[in-house]
Order: structure tokens, then C-alpha cells, then sequence
């Protein structure tokens, strides 16, 4: 699915200090290509959350450089830029039923309501909710609400997708679940995806390729590219080839640790 010859995401030697003096981030050089799905995987601190982040264009970097499609953030005009964000909670407005919390950045954008309700109807169906558009969110399982806030991203119709861990707190069922469903949507929207997460066994099902960081200061280790074909189900998850990815993961983490160590 990869379009080698298109760059969807690229950071050249980025660095993040925060104004306390931490050194979030450090020479940091990343290429994702158009229709990549890239896991950032890597312990609490190593700076995954902050490079999303600045990706979206939410953070600054201090120094270097971060574009989108050859486009340097922050010059680029939003409306272009087809890019959406999902948050490690699912930040769904209590009040407000299911197909106005999907509806909300299309009545932000000020698309006509009538628009707005066929592609609320549509993302909906995506993530298997249109039976529920009139629930409100305390009426949802912690799983629903994420699929919810999945609903409320592609609503835009992004063609980059950014998720900072979003199924961490759900069960290990419901996260197998919904991480099925993601590559679905995936493949189905033709989306680049930039998924940050702190399991192995998640990179390894999900991703074309797993990028390993190390913290203080966050910096990239080590990319493994996982050379699975798609579409992906459960057998894969107990194969030979995922327990050997799992095992590549998992040294390199623990190189990245020892690095961690060097640093301390």
C-alpha cells in the first residue's frame, strides 16, 4: 500500500526543551511515508506523545525542523491539511449525544448541517455505531467511546491519522478488538498512520514498521520494519513470525533501556 516516492511525515534532527529545562526530545530524524502504518513504541518519557504532538502542530519543536507532505508545520493553511488527532482519553462532551460529538469539528469548519449529518452517518457506520447516534457517552463502554472518538477523526476525512495510545486503558479483548478495526479502517480510507503505543505485541499487529525510542532524552533506537502481508487476524498473533518480531522488540527495548542508563 506504501507510496515510496510520497512523504507524508518527516522530522529532521528535531529537539524539544521544555521551559522546566527538560530535554524532551533530541535528533530526532523520521521518515513516514504516504500509507505507512508507523508505531512509535517506547517507555512513559521517551518523547513519543511530544513528537506527535508537534507533528499536529499543537508543539514547537525547539530546534530543527517537522513537515507534513513537504509542507513545514505551522505554514501550512489547517484546512489543507486533512490531519487528525486521537487522544489517549476519548474527550467526548458528556452532555452531547454521540452524533454531535462526531459532528463537532465539521460545525467548527462551518460545513452545511446537512453535510455534516450524512458524513457524521458515515463515520458512524465506519466504527459501528450509527445504531447509537443518539446515545450519550455515559450510556457507552470505555470502548465505545473510543470508537466514538475514531468516528469524530475521520469525520474530516483525514488522509493522516495521529493516535497517542489510544486503547491503553481498555482490556486486552476490547483492545484486540478495536486494534482489528483500526487496520480495517486503515486499508479502507487509504490513511498514513502515526500510532503511538507502549506494547509490543500491539506494534507488532498493527504496523509496517515500529520505531524504538529511548528517554532522557527521547531519541530514536532502532526501526524495524515488520514484513507481514495485511489483512491481519488473530492467527497472526500466535505465528512463529509474530513471536520473532516480538523478541526483536523486545531487545531493542532493552538496548534502549541500557542507553536510558548511559543517560541517567
Amino acid at each position: 500500500m506504501t507510496d515510496h516516492t510520497a512523504l507524508a511525515v518527516e522530522a529532521r534532527d528535531v529537539e524539544k526543551t521544555y521551559p522546566n529545562g527538560m530535554r524532551a526530545l533530541r535528533g530526532v530524524d523520521l521518515q513516514v511515508q504516504e500509507g505507512e502504518f508507523v508505531a512509535l513504541l517506547g517507555p512513559s518519557g521517551c518523547g513519543k506523545t511530544t513528537l506527535l504532538k508537534m507533528v499536529a502542530g499543537l508543539l514547537q519543536p525547539s530546534s530543527g525542523r517537522i513537515f507534513v507532505r513537504r509542507k513545514a508545520v505551522g505554514q501550512i493553511d489547517a484546512r489543507c491539511h486533512r490531519l487528525s488527532f486521537v487522544f489517549q482519553e476519548a474527550t467526548l462532551m458528556p452532555w452531547a449525544s454521540v452524533a454531535a460529538n462526531v459532528r463537532l469539528p465539521l460545525d467548527l469548519g462551518r460545513i452545511p448541517r446537512a453535510e455534516a449529518d450524512a458524513r457524521v452517518h458515515e463515520a458512524l457506520k465506519q466504527v459501528g455505531l450509527d445504531t447509537f447516534a443518539g446515545a450519550l457517552p455515559r450510556e457507552l463502554s470505555g470502548g465505545m467511546q473510543m470508537r466514538v472518538s475514531i468516528a469524530r477523526a475521520l469525520v474530516t476525512r483525514p488522509t493522516l491519522l495521529l493516535l497517542d495510545e489510544p486503547f491503553g486503558a481498555l482490556d486486552e479483548i476490547t483492545r484486540n478488538r478495536l486494534d482489528a478495526d483500526l487496520l480495517d479502517l486503515w486499508r479502507q480510507n487509504h490513511l498514513t498512520v502515526l500510532f503511538v503505543t507502549h506494547s509490543i505485541h500491539e506494534a507488532v499487529y498493527l504496523s509496517t514498521r515500529v520505531v524504538t525510542m529511548a528517554a532522557r532524552p527521547g531519541r530514536i533506537v532502532e526501526q524495524i520494519t515488520i514484513d507481514e502481508p495485511y489483512p491481519r487476524d488473530a492467527s497472526f498473533r500466535v505465528s512463529t513470525a509474530f513471536s520473532g518480531y516480538a523478541g526483536r522488540l523486545q531487545d531493542s527495548l532493552l538496548r534502549a533501556s541500557g542507553a536510558d542508563a548511559t543517560q541517567a
